[in-house]
C-alpha cells in the first residue's frame, strides 16, 4: 500500500514526501508542475505529471501502486491572484478538487490530509486563534480552502471519507534537501533572504503604524519540516482510526516584519535594506495560531520553529541553490 500526495512537487509537499522517503514510506507524487518543480522529486520516487482532475490518470496510478490514503497539497496559493482571478481559484481548487475526490471515494481511498490554511479564519476576533475561531475568508484563496473543507466534511458524512484539515499559519524554512523556490516570489522570509544577497535591492516593509511594539504586522511561522511532521502524524491518526478533524498548525507566537528583518541580519551578517509601503488592504495587525489541539490530537509539537533556525535553515538552502531549483 502507498500514499499518494498531490502537488508533491511543491515546496511544502516535496519536503513531506522526503520525511515520508526517508521514513522508508512508499509513496507517489503526482504534479502538474505548474508551479512545482519536477527537481525537487527524489529519483526513486514514483512520479506522475497531470491535472488532479484527470480521472483516468488518478484511477491508473491508485490501482497501480495500491493508493490507499492521500495527502492533498495540490493548489494555487497566491492571495493577490485570487483576489485579481477567482475564478482561476475556483476552477483550481474547488473544482479540480471535488472531481479528485470524488475519484479517490471511487477507488475506495478512504483517508485524506488536506493542506488548508488559516486564510480561512479571515480578520481574527481573537488572538490567537482557535479552531472554533469564526471563518470569513477575505479573499477567494481563502474561500477556495473553507469550501474545500466543506466539501470534506460533508463527503465524511455521506461516505465515510476520513480527513484531517491542517490550518498552516507562515510556513518557512528549509529541510536539507528543499526550500522556497516560487516565481514570484511573495513570502516575507525569501524576500528577506534575497535581498541580503543582493538579488534585489531592498525590502517592501507594509505598514509600520500598526498597534504592535515595533508597528509591523506580527505572524506565527512555523518551520517546513515541522509542517511535513504533521501531515504524516495525520495519517498516523488515521490509520488508528481516529476521526476528521480540523486542526492548526502554528508555533503559537509570532514576530513582527522588522523582527524577522534583523534576525535576518543577524544570521547572515549582511545589511538588508527596507522600504516602507503603505499597508495592504486586508492585512491584519497580527495572526497566531492556538496550536493546543495539534498537541492533544496529534501528538504533534513545533521542534525547529525557533525564528533564527527558520531564517539559517532557508539561508543555508539559498546559498547552496541561489537560483533556486532549474526548471
Amino acid at each position: 500500500m502507498a500514499i499518494l500526495v498531490t502537488g508533491g512537487a511543491g515546496y511544502i509537499g516535496s519536503v513531506t514526501v522526503e520525511l515520508l522517503n526517508e521514513a522508508g514510506a512508499p509513496v507517489v507524487v503526482l504534479d502538474n508542475l505548474s508551479r512545482g518543480h519536477r527537481e525537487s522529486v527524489s529519483a526513486n520516487v514514483p512520479f506522475y505529471q497531470g491535472n488532479i482532475d484527470d480521472q483516468a490518470l488518478v484511477k491508473r496510478l491508485i490501482r497501480d501502486h495500491k493508493i490507499d490514503s492521500c495527502i492533498h497539497f495540490a493548489a494555487y496559493a497566491y492571495v493577490g491572484e485570487s483576489v485579481a482571478q477567482p475564478s482561476l481559484y475556483f476552477e483550481n481548487n474547488i473544482r479540480q478538487g471535488i472531481a479528485f475526490v470524488d475519484t479517490l471515494r471511487d477507488c475506495g481511498v478512504g483517508k485524506l490530509v488536506f493542506s488548508s490554511s488559516c486564510a480561512t479564519y479571515g480578520e481574527p476576533r481573537t488572538i490567537p486563534i482557535s479552531e472554533s475561531h469564526p471563518q470569513w475568508p477575505t479573499n477567494p484563496y481563502g474561500w477556495s480552502k473553507l469550501l474545500m473543507e466543506r466539501i470534506l466534511d460533508a463527503y465524511d458524512r455521506a461516505f465515510g471519507l476520513q480527513f484531517v484539515s491542517l490550518r498552516y499559519f507562515n510556513a518557512a524554512g528549509a529541510s536539507k534537501a528543499h526550500g522556497e523556490s516560487h516565481d514570484p516570489e511573495t513570502h516575507l522570509i525569501p524576500l528577506v533572504l534575497a535581498a541580503a544577497r543582493g538579488a534585489i535591492p531592498s525590502v517592501s516593509v507594509f505598514g509600520n503604524d500598526y498597534a504592535t511594539p515595533d508597528g509591523t504586522a506580527i505572524r506565527d511561522y512555523i518551520h517546513v519540516v515541522d509542517l511535513g511532521k504533521a501531515h504524516i502524524l495525520s495519517l498516523d491518526h488515521l490509520d488508528r482510526g481516529g476521526q476528521s478533524e480540523f486542526i492548526n498548525l502554528g508555533a503559537g507566537h509570532g514576530y513582527s516584519v522588522m523582527e524577522v528583518i534583523d534576525a535576518a541580519r543577524a544570521v547572515t551578517g549582511l545589511p538588508i535594506e527596507t522600504r516602507a509601503e503603505p499597508r495592504r488592504p486586508g492585512d491584519p495587525s497580527r495572526l497566531i495560531a492556538d496550536p493546543r489541539k495539534a498537541e492533544e490530537v496529534l501528538g504533534w509539537q513545533p521542534a525547529c520553529s525557533d525564528l533564527a533556525a527558520i531564517i539559517s535553515t532557508a539561508w543555508e538552502w539559498l546559498s547552496a541553490k541561489p537560483e533556486g531549483y532549474q526548471r
